[in-house]
């Protein structure tokens, strides 16, 4: 269900519209899971620090994992982050075509004199290869990834937003972001930027109406509509 209106509005006082990758642009993890990836992180830290490997196999979170890692040491921290970035590359080659209406809504945000980039708590390298494979670098002008043996810069952090805002000259603002998490919602509203969820169920849609996300919907498609009809 999508409220009209409130998409209407937010996407049409958007100048950039930025999108989250895993979810809204790429079910990332369709083919190669994020429990198997976790797992296979919380293997490699336990080889290296037992106690953080056990607090790490306790979660299905890849991003749980490079936390805990990085908690427990820097040098640590970077070699699980390589090699989440390795599974994420895989990843993508197994995650199938684009979400329904992803393709659509950069196009058309690109058509109508907006700015796209992506942000993303994923690496950029996974972001830039999908994009690449099916077609759609050319309507995004920025990928902003997760930045490196940082963690604590990812979303909820405004980060991603202030910087992807900051490469295309534009007050962040100026800017909306379509996220599936409510981090996306935190982080936007962090920045001063507006949030549209994007809801793949009833209580997923709850959620973001709780948590004052500006617009709701739960159609990538609809997005694009919006944009087209605007």
């Amino acid at each position: 269900m999508t409220h009209t209106d409130s998409l209407n509005e937010t996407l049409a006082n958007a100048r950039v519209v930025l999108v989250d990758f895993d979810g809204p642009v790429c079910d990332l993890f369709a083919g190669l899971s994020a429990a198997e990836v976790a797992r296979e992180l919380a293997g490699l830290l336990a080889a290296r620090d037992g106690a953080a490997g056990a607090k790490a196999a306790r979660t299905d979170d890849p991003f749980e994992v490079l936390r805990i890692a990085h908690d427990a040491d820097g040098e640590l921290g970077e070699e699980i982050e390589r090699a989440l970035t390795a599974a994420e590359v895989r990843a993508v080659a197994v995650a199938g075509k684009p979400v329904p209406g992803a393709a659509e809504t950069l196009e058309a945000a690109r058509a109508t004199g907006r700015g796209v980039a992506v942000v993303s708590n994923n690496s950029a390298e996974c972001v830039r290869i999908f994009l690449g494979l099916h077609g759609l670098d050319q309507y995004v002008a920025e990928i902003v990834g997760r930045h490196s043996a940082q963690p604590h810069l990812m979303k909820p952090n405004p980060y991603p937003l202030i910087t992807a805002a900051e490469r295309m000259n534009i007050d962040v603002t100026s800017c909306t972001l379509i996220g599936d998490s409510l981090t996306d919602v935190r982080a936007a509203h962090a920045a001063g930027a507006t949030a549209i969820g994007y809801a793949t169920t009833p209580p997923a849609y709850e959620a973001f109406t709780e948590a004052r996300a500006d617009a709701v919907t739960d159609s990538m498609q609809d997005a694009a509509d919006v944009l087209v009809a605007a």
